[in-house]
């Protein structure tokens, strides 16, 4: 028989895993959705069909048989769990996806053992700023049977690929989603301070534009186009400051426990400063390039 399948927690990750997991995975029976708040799951459910909507976190965990779980800090998982820890959860394997640092993980991991279930921790990698497509790379940590009952459900139906980190703990996949942000971070601060150079020098952003496209393409034009186009400057954004300077707490958590010196990130984290000052959090994270012009004597 086909596990059941749930999903608790449904911003912008957890809608994307529900969808992909509806419209891709073919399940034989419908996927549960729980939210925090109420209408986020029954308005997803009528978009995607295929679902029912838990009115409680008991009733959903207690149906189901893989959970994923895909929260948005540390406070959100502390009041899931604590719900979660409400009833028996004896071989029920959860999916960890939020936002929080691997020592939470850690912590999570040993108290979902004691309570006799199992955890894999699974972090999520956009190629492009549309997650709905299946334009994931997941990365699966954890005991190898355990991934190994996740990794059906995301490579060609979650995402594209899958990174496998089997035998390794389920920290290990936040880790290298931290990790990688940094690289996403600092990557949006070279293509700003590069543009603004461009410009400035009067070899202009189109040529070099040219060039981040025959070098760098996907992700990078992705964050390109934001800023040459101006949408960068747009109120409604995916990927906001807010939410970067939380995944960047994040980062500087684990630099600190690890005496790492990260001098590319601070000069970002600089720039998201003043976007915040400038725009607030809801501006988009492409929107370092306002504040590297404004350093440089340009408009925002």
């Amino acid at each position: 028989m086909a596990p059941q399948l749930a999903c608790l927690g449904l911003g912008n990750l957890g809608q994307a895993i529900s969808t992909n997991l509806i419209q891709r995975a073919n399940l034989s029976v419908p996927l549960i959705l729980w939210a925090r708040h109420a209408s986020r799951a029954t308005s997803l459910k009528a978009r995607i069909g295929h679902s029912v909507v838990a009115n409680t976190i008991a009733d959903a965990v207690a149906q189901a048989d893989i959970i994923f779980t895909c929260l948005p800090d540390q406070d959100a998982v502390n009041e899931t769990f604590d719900g979660v820890f409400l009833d028996d959860v004896e071989g029920k394997l959860f999916v960890e996806c939020s936002a929080i640092t691997p020592g939470h993980v850690d912590a999570l991991v040993r108290e979902v053992q004691a309570a006799g279930a199992e955890m894999v921790g699974m972090a999520v990698f956009e190629k492009s700023s549309m997650a709905d497509a299946a334009a994931l790379t997941c990365a699966l940590a954890g005991a190898a049977e355990q991934v190994e009952r996740v990794r059906p459900y995301c490579a060609g139906i979650i995402g594209q690929e899958v990174i496998d980190l089997s035998g390794q703990e389920p920290s290990m996949a936040t880790l290298l989603r931290v990790t990688g942000y940094v690289l996403i971070v600092n990557m949006i601060e070279s293509i700003a301070e590069g543009y603004v150079l461009a410009e400035k020098t009067g070899l202009g952003t189109a040529n070099l534009q040219k060039l981040v496209a025959a070098l760098f393409p996907g992700i990078y034009m992705t964050y390109s186009e934001r800023m040459r186009s101006g949408s960068y400057l747009q109120a409604e954004a995916r990927e906001t400051i807010g939410m970067a300077q939380h995944q960047i707490s994040e980062i500087l958590h684990a630099a600190m426990e690890s005496k790492t010196s990260l001098p590319a990130l601070e000069a970002a984290v600089n720039h998201m400063e003043i976007v915040y000052n400038h725009v607030g959090p809801a501006a988009d994270i492409s929107a370092i390039y306002g504040a590297v012009r404004l350093e440089s004597g340009l408009e925002y």
